[in-house]
């Protein structure tokens, strides 16, 4: 699995985790237990994994559901 993404923001995280079930994109989010336990006081961001062959397709789909400004940029 590939990291696609970190975020504080469960609302969009569970939104873009359905729109990727929903495209057949196998994914997980991780790192859920650390960041309630913590508190949610945003010290540990919850990331979005993909399978390592789905990342640019990922990354697309919530591009073009206007989740972009969640994905990290990509190094040149």
């Amino acid at each position: 699995m590939e990291e696609l993404l970190r975020t504080n923001d469960v609302v969009a995280l569970g939104y873009m985790s359905g729109l990727l079930d929903q495209a057949g994109i196998l994914n997980m989010v991780a790192d859920n237990q650390v960041s309630a336990i913590e508190g949610s006081i945003g010290a540990f961001p919850r990331r979005l994994m993909v399978a390592g062959d789905a990342l640019a397709a990922a990354r697309a789909l919530l591009a073009d559901a206007g989740m972009g400004e969640y994905l990290p940029e990509l190094p040149d």
